[in-house]
């Protein structure tokens, strides 16, 4: 199967004329002779255009996978990511009957019993799943859905076969293990097999829902945990306007640049308060409500940040904002992600060559993913570790950058972020820190502390440790003659001080 897979792989790469790119090495040269007769070739058009129609070709896996890779602009050429950024996951639904079958699979009964109504016809169909509305039982309008059936095994197989290819890369090419594209195709991996069991990310929404309950920017549906499982979803159906239509919401009343604003917050409020955001938020995914707040949907794909990336990552912002080049520099070094040896002036000299031609205009003016692009440009110079983790973090800011710039070309993007990540900042030192680590801390305190004087005395006592009893008890004795001495200079002081005292008198 595998086998017939990568001969289908190697046909489209020959048709889209995309030989250059992977056949072009000596080592893959008797492989040429294979692909003279599978097909007309179409060679013509740029390289980037052809790239993504061979993907769109290979199906569903390849398609996401490029999405993801268009992204990584430090690791492919501009043009290339631009024409794969137009990538869109829309595939052909698959048939009414499977679409039942899973269901009653799931419930172990007829779809008529287990909701009142129930559209036959999708609503949105994606590589992984499709969606259709239904009404509950009780009148609740629902969002159903529905695992692609048989995708789990589409999905082992090409990915097995991306992991062989990001082992070439790394084995043929020069910038191969600095760029780890076998991290990248294993990042890519653990979000496709998440997407693969939906009570993963029905606990996504649910978890999203919680820390934006009561939220005056953000809407996310509710779950009705009742009717999920792995195979199928349930949540409540929203009604909205889709944010791409922006006639539409202009006509029904909503500020647009205040929407822009709320979007740009919403983002800085999953990073760097939650730790937790919604890492596909495309067009196809944001409608917005009547009330003007934003509505999330589709939550397959979320991405989370320890707390050394957020703080990894604020300073950098910051450091942008403040155009404190020697702090940027210092904070990658700090984080491991350049070898120990680099010189920090110089470092910090090619990040200024990037960034002060860019901060010499007006902010608003100035593009995030711009500023992403020569600084990735940069990073190669420097051996800067490209970090996976952050490639749905950087690939989530493009979007929002975009759907910002859609809404209101005048947005500042980095004017709207700079006081909520300072606000941040302020909280994660100074006092508020430390009162908040004293609360973490003490539960562990209270249970801690009390143990002491017992494990001390055991420590103690004959036969234990008694090296360690030793060094205590030499300790103690020590302490002891200090506190002797401390005492006899305090009552001589005292003494000498009481003399003065009564000789003034």
């Amino acid at each position: 199967m595998r086998l017939l897979r990568l001969l289908r792989i190697l046909q489209v790469t020959y048709r889209y004329g995309l030989d250059s790119f992977v056949l072009g090495h000596e080592r893959f040269r008797a492989l040429r002779p294979l692909l003279r007769k599978a097909g007309a070739r179409r060679a013509d058009a740029p390289r980037g255009e052809r790239l993504r129609m061979a993907l769109e070709d290979l199906g569903p896996i390849f398609v996401k996978f490029g999405q993801v890779l268009s992204t990584r602009r430090d690791l492919i050429p501009t043009d290339i990511a631009d024409e794969l950024a137009r990538l869109q996951d829309q595939v052909p639904p698959f048939p009414t009957v499977q679409v039942y079958e899973t269901l009653e699979r799931v419930y172990r009964k007829p779809v008529d019993q287990v909701f009142a109504s129930f559209d036959a016809q999708p609503i949105a169909s994606a590589s992984v799943a499709q969606v259709h509305f239904a009404v509950l039982p009780d009148g609740r309008e629902v969002a159903v859905k529905v695992l692609r059936p048989g995708i789990a095994r589409v999905i082992e197989n090409d990915l097995g076969l991306l992991d062989a290819a990001a082992g070439l890369i790394e084995t043929l090419w020069a910038d191969g293990k600095r760029l780890r594209p076998r991290d990248v195709v294993r990042e890519f991996e653990k979000h496709l097999v998440d997407e693969l069991d939906l009570m993963k990310e029905a606990s996504s929404a649910s978890q999203l829902r919680r820390n934006f309950v009561d939220s005056a920017l953000l809407v996310v549906p509710e779950i009705y945990w009742d009717w999920c499982a792995t195979d199928v979803l349930v949540m409540e159906r929203m009604h909205g306007i889709p944010i791409s239509h922006i006639d539409e919401i202009r006509a029904a009343g909503i500020d647009i640049p205040a929407l822009a604003r709320a979007g740009v917050e919403i983002f800085f409020a999953q990073v760097f308060r939650d730790g937790f955001f919604h890492a596909d938020m495309h067009p196809g995914n944001i409608f917005v409500g009547a009330d003007g707040r934003y509505i999330a949907l589709d939550f397959g794909i979320v991405g989370t940040l320890t707390d050394v990336d957020k703080n990894y990552l604020a300073q950098n912002f910051l450091a942008f904002f403040r155009r404190d080049y020697k702090r940027v520099a210092m904070a990658h070094l700090e984080a491991g992600w350049v070898p120990p040896n680099t010189r920090v002036d110089e470092f910090e000299g090619a990040i200024r060559a990037v960034c002060e031609p860019i901060f010499d205009r007006p902010l608003k003016e100035i593009s995030l993913g711009k500023v992403l692009l020569r600084l990735f440009q940069t990073s190669r110079r420097f051996n800067v570790e490209i970090q996976p983790q952050l490639v749905l973090l950087q690939k989530t800011l493009l979007n929002i950058e975009g759907l910002g710039r859609d809404l209101d070309p005048d947005l500042d993007l980095w004017k709207t972020a700079q006081p909520y990540l300072e606000r941040w900042m302020s909280e994660q030192v100074g006092w508020r820190a430390l009162l908040r680590g004293i609360q973490d801390e003490a539960p562990g305190w209270a249970t801690l502390l009390p143990q002491i004087p017992r494990q001390v005395a055991q420590a103690l006592k004959p036969g234990r440790n008694d090296a360690l009893v030793v060094e205590l008890r030499r300790l103690i004795r020590q302490q002891r003659r200090q506190t002797l001495l401390l005492t006899v200079i305090a009552a001589t002081l005292l003494a000498l001080l009481g003399w003065q005292v009564f000789a003034w008198w």
